[in-house]
């Protein structure tokens, strides 16, 4: 069968760009339908992280799937002009793309270079393409070899040891402005993987008291009896605001959850002690315009890059 990757990545594009073609995981069933009814490829299997937006497809063995086609509908699908997909979006076909399947999810093609994340991400697109009928015996053997590799990767070589992360890097980012994480308070904003690795690092750094805040109050809940953290609703996070030193968003909310005018408030009643926000989600939870206000030092995932590349040098060896 003939293998079809058309890819955005932190590497090919920024920011403003990656999060316009993001999909969140409720909107993907729909858009592998939807790609399988254009007739974009036989099988269709669609990865979106915070980083990287990948679209696989495969048609059959006199079939090559049309690249063109794949851009045009991804334009359509998220009201994207086409010119600036031409700009930032990489294509690769049969060996080589499943060579570059292969090196993202050993975590080679990763901002923390060897990050172990990525691997679960791939398993659930593949979960979600089979679960919407796009996915069927040419992706379980792509797939499956792509994991094959991937394991051998993490057994054979050091790569993953201590490992790092994105959510590493976010907290290392705190102690850029607190020198003393046992005295700040940290408000988290989602509850999936991310935060839940947040949360851990905090601990482990000496965060005292950390408040969760989730759609769901008992994912929330889940996550607090693990941390001994407090679990409140999104709709809770303005009268917490003001006790946030730190404050973390990861959710896969298409619209910004905290704004300009609740910060502000906020600071207000913190007698403008800084806060640290760092933004991991694609799109942003947190409006850009926050990074105006004094006192407020507000990172997002692009922000990472300088302790991500500490990290990829000293890893480079063994992913040689």
């Amino acid at each position: 069968m003939k293998l079809l990757l058309v890819g955005i990545n932190h590497n090919s594009a920024p920011l403003s760009v990656r999060e316009r073609v993001a999909f969140v995981p409720e909107q993907i069933h729909l858009a592998l339908q939807d790609a399988l009814a254009c007739g974009l490829g036989e099988e269709l299997a669609i990865l979106s992280t915070c980083n990287r937006t990948e679209i696989y497809a495969l048609g059959g063995e006199g079939d090559a799937v049309d690249d063109a086609k794949m851009l045009d509908w991804l334009s359509r699908f998220h009201h994207v002009e086409r010119s600036h997909l031409d700009d930032c979006c990489y294509i690769s076909r049969d060996s080589q793309a499943l060579q570059h399947m292969m090196e993202v999810a050993a975590g080679l093609d990763s901002m923390v270079l060897g990050e172990p994340q990525i691997l679960g991400q791939m398993k659930s697109a593949y979960a979600l393409a089979a679960e919407a009928g796009t996915a069927a015996s040419g992706m379980h053997q792509l797939f499956s070899q792509v994991f094959s590799v991937a394991k051998q990767v993490r057994t054979d070589t050091a790569i993953g040891e201590n490992p790092v992360s994105v959510a590493y890097a976010a907290v290392s980012l705190t102690q850029h402005v607190f020198s003393k994480l046992s005295k700040c308070t940290a408000l988290l904003i989602g509850a999936g993987e991310t935060i839940e690795l947040v949360a851990r690092h905090l601990r482990e750094k000496g965060v005292k008291r950390i408040i969760i805040a989730n759609r769901t109050l008992e994912r929330a809940r889940q996550l607090g009896e693990e941390f001994q953290a407090e679990a409140v609703m999104l709709s809770d996070i303005p009268a917490y605001l003001r006790d946030a030193d730190i404050l973390v968003a990861s959710t896969a909310s298409q619209l910004p959850i905290l704004g300009k005018g609740a910060v502000e408030v906020a600071l207000k009643k913190r007698k403008h002690r800084p806060m640290v926000m760092v933004d991991i989600a694609v799109p942003r939870d947190i409006e850009p315009q926050v990074a105006e206000l004094d006192d407020v030092y507000l990172y997002t995932v692009d922000d990472l890059r300088e302790i991500v590349d500490e990290n990829k040098r000293a890893r480079e060896s063994e992913a040689r």
